[in-house]
């Protein structure tokens, strides 16, 4: 029986770059279809906050931090909170750009799904299935909310969810680089444009000399010919990745975005990618891989949000 009184969560979900990747989308269960390939989790992400009422008129409301549309979000609260009715409000917080690569959505989804699921009695993987699924046809992303349910360095080799899908996880605590070059690239755009998609297939050859549990370093070098042989960087991102290797820090687009990520293998290659970021004007961060994955904030965290 649902309780009684107003229930309140946190949840994060961790930030995502992929490096690499190919689609697979022909199962039948859709559960399991998604993407294979390789990126980096990030210790920025989304933060959602849940309150859920059990009594009252039924109604979701879900809301983003800064101001924005949440389809996906808001699809995977609507789905989980209608087996048991009530009032449900999610407020979502965002620690990096939306549609820029660096799974914003994923991250949005699942934390709203994790808060929305421990307020009402869900099962965890209930949520992350529902994620997935709005991820999958909302068109967030292919791989997002897997990639994201533990921490570090992952590859996926299988598409999907557990247990459909398979994704090996290695830890990292180097430091990262990631920046904003241009506008969004919208992931349909590409996903749906076959030429696009066959240059996608053909890098995605990378994948097989990645081995399992790759290095930060070994990941920036395919990511690094991925991004070479897709060509889906525009003219500003191509200037500026093309420079960061020069000045000793490894680079690639975050796909899909008008983004990088690179790797800051000493303190003299971080001066130098900093400065040359500064004279592009171009807005970027440090940023480590997160360790834990997608997870619950404890509940003394909640009263902040509420």
């Amino acid at each position: 029986m649902p309780p009684e009184s107003a229930r309140c969560a946190v949840a994060f979900a961790p930030g995502h770059v992929t490096g690499l990747f190919d689609p697979r989308l022909a199962a039948t269960d859709p559960r399991a279809r998604g993407s294979v390939g390789a990126g980096v989790v990030l210790e920025l992400g989304a933060h959602a906050v849940a309150r859920w009422e059990p009594r009252g008129p039924h109604r979701v409301t879900v809301r983003r931090e800064p101001d924005g549309p949440t389809p996906i979000s808001t699809e995977v609260a609507r789905r989980l909170v209608r087996p048991v009715g009530g009032r449900l409000s999610v407020r979502i917080r965002h620690d990096l750009p939306v549609g820029q690569g660096f799974g914003m959505s994923a991250a949005g989804a699942l934390a709203t799904g994790l808060a929305v699921a421990a307020v009402t009695g869900v099962p965890r993987r209930r949520a992350v299935e529902v994620a997935h699924l709005a991820e999958l046809y909302g068109g967030g992303g292919l791989g997002g909310v897997a990639a994201i349910l533990r921490g570090g360095i992952e590859v996926r080799r299988a598409p999907g969810v557990p247990p459909w899908g398979r994704v090996r996880h290695t830890a990292s605590s180097a430091r990262l680089l990631v920046g904003v070059v241009g506008p969004p690239i919208p992931s349909p755009a590409v996903l749906g444009d076959p030429r696009r998609m066959a240059r996608v297939h053909r890098a995605a050859a990378g994948l097989r000399g990645l081995g399992t549990a790759p290095s930060l370093a070994a990941l920036l070098r395919a990511s690094e010919r991925f991004t070479d042989e897709v060509g889906l960087a525009p003219a500003p991102l191509v200037r500026l990745v093309r420079g960061l290797r020069r000045d000793g820090a490894p680079a690639a687009q975050a796909m899909f975005g008008s983004s990088f990520f690179a790797a800051l293998p000493d303190a003299e290659v971080a001066r130098r990618a900093v400065e040359r970021l500064a004279r592009s004007r171009v807005r970027a961060v440090v940023v480590r891989p997160d360790r834990r994955g997608a997870r619950l904030v404890p509940s003394r965290s909640a009263a902040a949000w509420a």
